[in-house]
């Protein structure tokens, strides 16, 4: 056993090091900062929890890595170019019966194109018609009447309830976009949030 005793008390002698190297720094600090800082709450815990978390973070910070992310590109592809859009009709939100749909969804939609500078190109639908398309990556973005208990949350991304657009009538409306294309998502929920919400 003198060889496990022998290792504690190397262990033990280790961490008494090292908290005393701790101290010496802290008080430094509060010397040069006049800060008051109780080196009693200092733990080995703590230290290796702070170091992996900061080693984490520099990791992640080279990789280029950006959050949030689109895994197919939609924010970048629809910016300087064509944003495809499919419009499901819902009265006093969106009208279908021109070419180019109207109504304060429609308004919504090509005030966010316009911010993006992208043209829209609109294709009229059913709701299941156009979220299969969007699943397909054929659209860019589905609107029309739908709520904020859509029943396509588990085949598209949902923006959070704008009950403030014109034509709502007290409805949290929500926007449908391509799962997973949170960068996308983020930019049109920040446009709407200024410009749609209550």
């Amino acid at each position: 056993m003198p060889y496990r005793t022998g290792r504690v008390r190397a262990t033990s002698h280790r961490i008494l090091r090292a908290k005393a190297s701790v101290n010496r720094i802290l008080r430094r600090r509060r010397e040069m900062h006049h800060v008051v800082v109780n080196a009693s709450t200092w733990s080995p815990r703590r230290a290796v929890f702070s170091a992996a978390a900061l080693l984490l973070v520099i990791g992640l910070s080279g990789c280029g890595l950006t959050i949030p992310a689109d895994p197919d590109g939609t924010l970048e592809s629809v910016t300087g170019s064509e944003l495809r859009v499919g419009v499901s009709a819902d009265p006093g939100l969106v009208d279908t019966d021109r070419e180019t749909p109207t109504g304060s969804i429609p308004d919504l939609v090509t005030g966010f194109a316009d911010g993006i500078d992208a043209e829209v190109d609109w294709t009229n639908g059913s709701e299941e018609t156009l979220v299969g398309m969007l699943e397909r990556g054929d659209l860019d973005l589905v609107v029309g009447g739908f709520t904020a208990d859509t029943p396509w949350v588990d085949r598209a991304g949902v923006t959070r309830g704008y009950p403030g657009i014109d034509g709502a009538e007290g409805r949290e409306i929500v926007m449908l976009v391509p799962l997973g294309e949170n960068a996308f998502l983020s930019e049109l929920e920040r446009y709407l949030d200024e410009e749609a919400s209550s």
